[in-house]
């Protein structure tokens, strides 16, 4: 094969001998190029090097001041941050922190700035919530501070609609009264909410509702929640406690102010906190206050010695529900345990009005009241019920009681109104029964109980319980007016009582009383009767030979005595009361005389003592017929007159003067003349009546045959009577 192709071998051969100096041409065209190249690239790279150098500081420039920009944003946001919070706005403060941690936190270049921001950020937060808390503190202390004039407030706006609310049920009632029906007639009022409210219920509530805010952007709303219940519970608890260095007299009412107020503030928060607090929470507080103050109340009340305290306490207890009642709070605890307590300021009540009644009584002249103007007529009569006519008379007038009866009727009416007072807004509506309980009540066991006392004591006299009898008369009479006074307090129509017909109990027991004290009287005028009429001692009035044309030496004196006796009760009792006081001295005058004749002391008496008494006996019944007649008593009292109490005694006298005295034994005379005496009285009388003999020398005087008949008719009489008993 290369015998065969060596000619194209050279030739090859020769061809790469060519191409290989053509090579080595190339090559050295070759690096001669790439020497002039090298020389021109050197600086060219220099340069590259350099733009790469400069194109990397350019973003390395660049990147930091955007890192420096994000820097100084967020430096810009605490500045600004730290600014608001020394302004005191929380919420953009807060807004800003929240700013820098959504928004810049991840992208702050600087770890070191970041470490800090991170760092300072809960302080912040911290920082703010002492702030919000501090501010919350000062409001709550001044709040606390403020709840007194806030329930002061409350409070007399209370008093305010109770004034009006009165006014408006005493006109409707003097409406119904009056029979008022037409239209035109009737009173309308218009209850207009004011919008200017009282500076003082007008408390502030922006740094609570901001504390709020800013603790719900914080992320601790009920973390604050928690702290205000807590601290808020805490005052109360304080308010709750009552003063040491003040009785409770003294201090109730700033106690009591400052409990409203406080939930007056209590139930703004709840219905504007905004979930601050929640219903059961203020429920909590109110109950907590409700079982300290009803405790607080019953061991005040229980230790009161005065019923005006008593009193002006439970008016405020009562302002203060009605107060706490229009913002829906439960007031029935406190309304119980002014119930609970009524009984104990009767009792007080009771106690001063005793002394009230008791200084009256003791002041008292027991005399006719004389009144000698009109003004004092309406204010001590009229006012009270005690007119007997309602025409007005002229005056001088002299009343038919003394000055203790309009004092005690004003103690009566102002006991009357301290009970309406009392009973008025408390547990009950309708108290009307329990005021009349308690009226029935001090009219017995004050007013009736103080005079029997005085009738009682071992000093009365016979005018002073004259007096008294009067007085409990007109008391009597003014019971009415008390019913009635007790009505219009407690809010009863007239027309109501008249309709019922309805009476108090103690008008009864007065009456019942007024009686007992006609028997007290009619004691004390038959124990002075008896210092005169004291016939048993005298001898000789009984042995007496002497006649007397004008009676016994006792009779003139008795008569005066009568005389001035039914003349004071005439002017003082009323006429059948005088007509009992007559008919009671005369019955006893009458009873001392037959007592007298039947006296063991007496062991004999004669026909002149007989007809000396007879003689007495005449004087009085002339007084009697007299007195009778002149008081104009002959038309009431038909059936019996004063001179028939002393029928006993006169017809016992016609008997021992009668000459013939065994009629009495006749059935016809003795029921026509001598029905008052008794059989057994007639003779141990007549066992007595011994007429004596004429002197030494009586068997020598003249004696006529009608005394021997009359002698002997009595000794038949004697003897009768002993076969009879």
């Amino acid at each position: 094969m290369c015998k065969t192709h060596y000619e194209e071998f050279i030739k090859a051969v020769d061809e790469l001998r060519g191409v290989l100096v053509d090579a080595e041409e190339l090559k050295s065209d070759l690096q001669s190029g790439n020497f002039k190249l090298q020389q021109v690239g050197t600086n060219l790279l220099v340069n590259l090097e350099e733009l790469f150098e400069s194109y990397s500081i350019k973003q390395n420039v660049t990147e930091a001041i955007i890192m420096s920009k994000n820097c100084i944003e967020v430096l810009e946001l605490c500045v600004k941050c730290n600014n608001h919070i020394t302004d005191g706005q929380f919420y953009p403060a807060i807004k800003t922190l929240d700013l820098i941690q959504r928004s810049y936190m991840k992208n702050i270049p600087a770890r070191a700035l970041k470490l800090v921001i991170e760092k300072r950020i809960p302080i912040i937060k911290w920082h703010i919530e002492k702030r919000v808390n501090s501010q919350v503190n000062e409001w709550m202390v001044h709040i606390r501070s403020s709840c007194k004039n806030i329930g002061q407030t409350a409070i007399s706006r209370a008093v305010s609609d109770r004034q009006r609310d009165e006014e408006l049920m005493e006109r409707q009632r003097k409406a119904e009264d009056q029979n008022v029906v037409g239209v035109e007639e009737r009173v309308y009022t218009l209850d207009v909410d004011e919008d200017d409210e009282d500076s003082a219920m007008k408390f502030d509530l922006t740094p609570l509702y901001r504390a709020c805010h800013i603790y719900g952007c914080l992320g601790i709303l009920e973390q604050f929640h928690v702290y205000y219940f807590t601290n808020r519970s805490a005052q109360l608890k304080s308010d709750l406690e009552i003063s040491s260095s003040q009785s409770f007299v003294e201090s109730y009412q700033t106690f009591l102010a400052q409990i409203v107020g406080y939930f007056i503030v209590e139930d703004r928060v709840l219905r504007t906190g905004g979930g601050l607090l929640v219903p059961d929470q203020v429920d909590n507080m109110w109950e907590t206050a409700i079982t300290r103050l009803t405790l607080l109340l019953n061991a005040q009340f229980s230790q009161m010695k005065s019923a005006t305290n008593h009193l002006k306490v439970k008016e405020y207890v009562t302002l203060l529900s009605w107060s706490l009642l229009q913002y829906g709070y439960d007031i029935e605890s406190l309304l119980d345990v002014v119930d609970n307590n009524r009984d104990k300021f009767h009792l007080l009540l009771m106690a001063e009005c005793r002394e009230q009644t008791i200084e009256a009584l003791n002041h008292d002249t027991y005399e006719l009241m004389v009144i000698k103007k009109e003004s004092d007529y309406e204010s001590n009569v009229l006012s009270f019920g005690l007119q007997t006519t309602d025409i007005m008379p002229a005056f001088p007038y002299v009343a038919p009681f003394s000055s203790m009866v309009p004092e005690m009727c004003q103690i009566v009416k102002s006991f009357i109104k301290s009970c309406v007072d009392y009973l008025s807004y408390g547990a009950r509506d309708y108290f009307f029964d329990v005021v009349i309980r308690y009226l029935n009540n001090f009219l017995i066991e004050v007013i009736n109980e103080t005079l029997l006392n005085t009738i009682n004591s071992s000093n009365i006299s016979v005018s002073h319980a004259m007096q008294i009898a009067a007085n409990f008369t007109s008391l009597e009479r003014a019971c009415d007016f008390f019913l009635k006074n007790a009505a219009q307090q407690s809010g009863i129509p007239l027309r109501f009582i008249d309709k019922s017909q309805m009476t108090l109990s103690a008008k009864a027991v007065l009456q019942t009383s007024r009686d007992a004290t006609y028997i007290t009287l009619l004691g004390l005028v038959n124990a002075e009767i008896d210092e005169y009429m004291n016939l048993t001692e005298s001898v000789t009035l009984w042995t007496t030979e002497e006649t007397k044309q004008n009676g016994n030496e006792y009779i003139s004196e008795l008569i005066l005595y009568l005389d001035s006796l039914m003349s004071t009760a005439q002017q003082v009792l009323p006429l059948d009361a005088m007509y009992k006081v007559g008919i009671g001295a005369l019955e006893h005058i009458n009873n001392t005389i037959i007592s007298a004749f039947l006296s063991d002391s007496v062991k004999r008496f004669n026909a002149t003592s007989v007809m000396n008494i007879g003689v007495d006996l005449k004087l009085l019944e002339n007084f009697a017929d007299e007195r009778f007649y002149s008081s104009g008593l002959e038309g009431m009292y038909k059936a019996s007159s004063f001179r028939d109490c002393l029928v006993e005694s006169k017809q016992l006298i016609n008997l021992l003067s009668s000459s013939q005295p065994e009629n009495f034994m006749n059935p016809v005379i003795r029921e026509k003349n001598y029905y008052a005496l008794d059989y057994k009285k007639v003779s141990t009388i007549c066992d007595k009546f011994k007429d004596s003999a004429d002197g030494i020398f009586g068997s020598l005087s003249n004696k006529n045959t009608k005394q021997t008949a009359k002698k002997k008719s009595m000794e038949v009489l004697k003897k009768r009577l002993k076969d009879f008993n």
